[in-house]
């Protein structure tokens, strides 16, 4: 049943991809050389398909599923596709999803990730979400009476009454703070634009130089941590299915100029979390979600314009809200954990320094490593009980 905890968590997963995400691509559009008509097109394709993917899945397997696109793979082209045309761009996005569904479709990825222990899974989980978590400091310090307006809420208005989530008492107060001590920009004008159909260009240096990468950044930053949380809170999500649909997504809006659509990382460890409610109703966290990113997409030249005009710390303020409680569930699943001990120390940190290698991200370092050193110090047995002397 619908309640307040599925629609704050909802809502806030929902803010979370669409506006630090909306705005990357944006800023990516821009370096690639791109026009605002098709920038909007990607915007439109991204949101309104990715959400309608999660929507699907949502409805299909019962699960809190949540995401749009990947907000990794749009940094890494901003940076890493500037020379490249629409066209090419197209091609290579389209390509990126056929691997991504091929590597789906084999079982590899599902067997994979069937080998990692729970443990590896909460400890890389939590090494992530500790950076949204950590980043409520200086964004407080950015913003002080707003900031602790927003603290205040989320700790105060629970105590008042029982069915108001934390969240939403974070929401709440904030939006009052923006209200009364934030200057607002002059509003820009809000466009509107349907998305263009491009013919893509397939060429083998951007199927090495950009395919490869978006699929291995798709795989790691989104789907295997969205994979990973579903599991650590109780579900058992159709993993080589998840996968083909997400490569059959991106695959799809390649044609319209959008880079990924797939489920999301971040976004699923929310709506799958205890802060969502309880575990039969957090389906309709993923719906609020799914619902709100599809309004998005549809609508992305206006909502461009409202998000333009609010300061990026009061996102991180609610990104970082809104993940305390899964940081809090991460780590005392962690720790509590005896049979594991150094493997999980260093899956956890290894998360946390956010550092990729030869093109692998740090989550997927993470549990290489752990699970690794797992193996060679032989945690996760337990100890033989001794025979009483007698």
């Amino acid at each position: 049943m619908l309640n307040t905890k599925n629609i704050s968590s909802g809502l806030a997963t929902a803010i979370m991809a669409c506006t630090g995400g909306a705005v990357l691509i944006i800023q990516a559009a821009d370096a690639l050389g791109l026009s605002r008509a098709e920038a909007l097109s990607w915007l439109f394709a991204v949101y309104v398909i990715g959400g309608a993917l999660n929507l699907w899945l949502i409805l299909r397997y019962k699960m809190p599923f949540a995401g749009a696109h990947s907000l990794t793979a749009v940094a890494f082209l901003s940076a890493s596709a500037l020379h490249y045309p629409i066209k090419e761009l197209a091609g290579s996005f389209i390509m990126a999803g056929a691997l991504i569904a091929v590597l789906g479709a084999t079982g590899l990825f599902g067997k994979l990730l069937g080998l990692i222990p729970k443990p590896m899974l909460d400890a890389m989980l939590a090494g992530i979400v500790l950076h949204y978590v950590v980043a409520i400091i200086p964004a407080i310090k950015e913003l002080p009476i707003i900031g602790l307006l927003s603290f205040l809420g989320f700790l105060i208005v629970p105590r008042l009454h029982k069915a108001i989530p934390p969240l939403l008492g974070m929401l709440a107060f904030g939006v009052i703070g923006l209200l009364i001590w934030h200057d607002f920009p002059t509003a820009e004008v809000a466009e509107f634009s349907m998305p263009h159909w491009i013919s893509p260009s397939f060429t083998t240096g951007s199927f090495i130089s950009i395919s490869i990468p978006i699929a291995i950044l798709i795989l790691s930053n989104d789907i295997a941590v969205s994979l990973a949380a579903l599991k650590k809170n109780g579900y058992n999500p159709p993993v080589n299915k998840t996968v083909v649909f997400s490569g059959l997504g991106t695959l799809l809006v390649g044609f319209f100029g959008g880079h990924a659509v797939n489920v999301g990382g971040m976004m699923t460890a929310l709506c799958s979390s205890e802060e969502a409610g309880e575990r039969k109703s957090r389906i309709w966290a993923g719906i609020v979600c799914s619902v709100l990113v599809i309004v998005f997409g549809v609508f992305a030249g206006a909502m461009l314009v409202l998000i333009n005009r609010l300061p990026s710390a009061f996102i991180v303020l609610l990104s970082g809200f809104s993940l305390a409680g899964v940081l809090i569930g991460n780590l005392q699943a962690v720790f509590s954990e005896t049979t594991y001990r150094f493997s999980t120390l260093f899956a956890f940190i290894i998360a946390i320094a956010n550092v990729s290698f030869f093109g692998i991200s740090s989550p997927v370092w993470s549990l290489l490593i752990g699970c690794l050193i797992a193996k060679v110090l032989k945690e996760g047995k337990p100890k033989p009980v001794e025979a009483p002397s007698v």
